[in-house]
């Protein structure tokens, strides 16, 4: 679903599609639900860089619980192609509406952002942009090179939109080489159409098995939330698609409710299912596994990126 809106009559509503939304009531959190609140000096200065370049980081957009603790260690997902997503899923933070003209300077100054911080790793992912021929694969590509000039050594991890019916997209991002490639699949198939509608499951499956057939260098990583009302059953299926797509590396974590008008909780997960989630994982041969209630995509991604890479040289060993 491809939602254009143009508000031009005062200010800009974040989320008009979901307005006429009954409100759904905000669960309180339980006591494992807890997120260490920003306010470090190494906290103020990510966010006084991230602001010197007028960049936009999904840390901020989409809410995430984690954005104290990664400030605090200058980890900072750089949210590129502007900050109004053209798709309205049922989950997301992220503006919805008609986004601007792409910044032809963005992959600079995003390169320059990174090596001010000194990144060893960096996350770079998007708003939909189903409104561009390429849904912004080549400025997808044009930012990971310019972070390959200015900081070579620094790796790179993509976070993509799903490219739907974008043909030779998804080569041009694979051309430039991130080192991991990850598109989350969100949900289980029997909730896309409620919770992700302008996605579709099994496109997103192939885009992921496809980097791996154009590349196999490359790692491979997709991520699922759970607390939308999902069957066990139909998470271990998810698992089962992801390894038949060849995915390295599986995420699991708790959805947490942006607003009234979003998607409602249906439970929150105990601690202990996740950790049951992440043996089936590890038994269903993913070589990395984040299963927490905290656990988000980019969260310890520079650690976990070493950890792909001993993972797969004891594979090869």
């Amino acid at each position: 679903m491809t939602v254009v809106i143009d508000n031009t009559s005062g200010a800009r509503v974040r989320h008009p599609e979901k307005q006429k939304n009954a409100d759904t009531p905000l669960l309180r959190k339980p006591s494992w639900i807890r997120a260490k609140a920003p306010g470090s000096p190494i906290y103020a200065e990510t966010k006084a860089i991230v602001k010197e370049n007028g960049l936009v980081t999904v840390c901020e957009e989409a809410a995430c619980p984690n954005i104290g603790e990664c400030w605090s260690q200058r980890h900072a997902t750089f949210m590129i192609m502007g900050e109004i997503c053209t798709r309205a899923c049922a989950f997301c933070n992220v503006a919805t509406g008609v986004p601007q003209a792409l910044d032809a300077n963005e992959p600079t100054h995003v390169a320059d952002a990174v090596a001010k911080l000194g990144l060893r790793h960096v996350v770079i992912t998007s708003v939909d942009r189903d409104d561009l021929a390429d849904g912004g694969a080549q400025h997808f590509a044009d930012t990971i090179l310019a972070i390959r000039a200015k900081s070579p050594t620094t790796t790179i991890e993509i976070l993509t939109p799903d490219f739907l019916r974008k043909d030779g997209a998804l080569e041009v991002v694979v051309a430039a080489r991130p080192d991991v490639f990850n598109h989350n699949l969100e949900t289980v198939p029997r909730l896309y159409l409620s919770i992700r509608p302008g996605a579709r499951y099994f496109h997103s499956l192939s885009l992921l098995q496809r980097v791996k057939q154009l590349d196999p260098t490359i790692f491979t990583k997709s991520g699922i939330m759970v607390g939308l009302g999902e069957a066990r059953d139909e998470v271990m299926q998810v698992m089962d698609d992801m390894r038949s797509a060849d995915i390295d590396f599986i995420t699991i974590g708790q959805y947490l409710q942006p607003s009234r008008k979003h998607a409602a909780i249906d439970r929150f997960v105990t601690p202990e299912e996740f950790d049951g989630y992440a043996t089936v994982a590890r038994s269903k041969g993913f070589m990395m596994v984040s299963s927490t209630p905290l656990t988000r995509s980019s969260h310890h991604a520079d650690d976990d990126f070493e950890k792909l890479k001993a993972a797969r040289a004891a594979k090869k060993a």
